[in-house]
């Protein structure tokens, strides 16, 4: 049987998707802990499925993806209009120290990925997929770059990508804490100026306590569209002297340019909310869209070495964090914290920053420092990092 879903059904059947992760994530403790998306959990729930009926002959889907470029640009272009360079130098040396630590990272993840595919005979491209992508940048990087490592010739690369970025979330939060307590025991590094605050509590997300103004989201929507029509521009001026530039990477451009002038002059707002409500709804949709598309059975020929790489991964970050993120943030209590925050964007995603650092206050006292830090660097700075050294890597092959 043959089923074909156009544009409009196959974002409707996203948005089913993203409903149904939601609500077993909701169900099931395990996914909030280890900070698994609904969109992750309902989409590969989905490709699961479709592995089943069609290696078993019972269907064969064909899905009408246009939209998903469409959401993924939005998402970005969201992300664009976070970097803003004043909260940088507000930041201070610590965060200038953080991005400078998580730019050696990112190329370090990407030489691990090339040079084991090189081990198995896999290509740069597969490497790639095992690398920073997937690793520092998560479901939403590996599933934008997926597809054009996959134009670039790299089968299954995308499938790859996502199936690392699930494995790099779980990984990021069973290592982190164990590596922190094990610092701050060893060196007896208690928080000592500070053990007679509260310990930090990181507010509860849930809905904004604001009313929704029309105006003010037409605005924030009109502002997200402007950055993506001129960053299409710019991504083709680029493209055109032979440069791989992914597209959504312009976009991001034009929306930080829009915000720093924002910040620099006074003389116009940027919507913030707004931006990242609709960031984050396009996130949903786009991750939604990317997982239902995976073709599991493309994974089977790469199982070992996928694996194999994986494990390199995630003992390369271990020591990194160890040695590097320790040592140069300062070998203290909140340096410790930190390398645990470390882990967790390292190998998936803020959140699973954000929740090493409140296991490990919990137990051992505040870090003021490291929650300035690490969701500044996090959130704001580290996807424009990783997107630039990702493209200097693939303008190589």
């Amino acid at each position: 049987m043959n089923i074909d879903l156009d544009m409009y059904q196959m974002t409707a059947v996203a948005v089913v998707v993203y409903y149904v992760g939601l609500r077993l994530k909701r169900r099931f403790n395990i996914f909030d802990q280890y900070c698994i998306p609904a969109p992750v959990i309902g989409g590969v729930l989905f490709s699961l499925l479709n592995l089943v009926m069609t290696t078993g002959g019972f269907w064969q889907l064909t899905l009408d993806t246009s939209l998903q470029g469409f959401f993924m640009t939005m998402f970005f272009t969201s992300i664009g209009y976070t970097a803003s360079l004043r909260m940088l130098k507000e930041g201070g040396l610590s965060v200038l120290k953080l991005v400078a630590v998580c730019a050696v990272l990112i190329v370090m993840q990407n030489l691990v990925g090339i040079g084991l595919a090189s081990v198995f005979n896999l290509g740069p491209l597969i490497g790639m997929a095992t690398g920073s992508i997937p690793m520092v940048g998560g479901h939403g990087t590996a599933g934008s770059f997926g597809p054009l490592l996959e134009q670039m010739g790299a089968q299954g690369a995308a499938t790859v990508a996502i199936a690392a970025a699930t494995f790099g979330l779980v990984m990021g939060s069973v290592i982190g804490g164990p590596i922190a307590r094990y610092l701050i025991d060893k060196d007896n590094l208690f928080c000592f100026e500070c053990v007679q605050e509260p310990v930090h509590k990181t507010p509860v997300v849930g809905k904004e306590a604001y009313a929704v103004d029309k105006e003010y989201f037409l605005f924030g929507i009109g502002q997200l569209l402007v950055a993506m029509g001129i960053g299409s521009w710019i991504t083709g001026l680029i493209t055109s002297f032979g440069v791989t530039f992914p597209s959504y990477i312009g976009a991001m451009l034009a929306a930080a340019v829009i915000r720093n002038l924002s910040d620099l002059t006074g003389r116009y707002e940027v919507f913030s909310k707004e931006i990242d409500v609709m960031g984050s709804v396009s996130l949903s949709i786009f991750l939604s869209m990317a997982l239902m598309g995976l073709k599991l059975w493309q994974l089977s020929e790469l199982a070992l070495p996928l694996v194999v790489m994986l494990l390199a991964q995630t003992a390369m970050m271990a020591l990194f964090a160890r040695f590097v993120i320790f040592n140069l943030m300062g070998r203290d209590y909140e340096a410790a914290v930190i390398t645990a925050a470390g882990c967790g964007f390292g190998m998936g995603a803020t959140p699973n920053a954000m929740a090493n650092m409140n296991a490990i206050v919990a137990r051992y006292g505040p870090a003021p420092k490291a929650y300035f830090i690490v969701p500044l660097v996090g959130s704001l700075f580290i996807d424009f990092i990783n997107a630039f050294i990702i493209t200097l890597f693939l303008n190589m092959f």
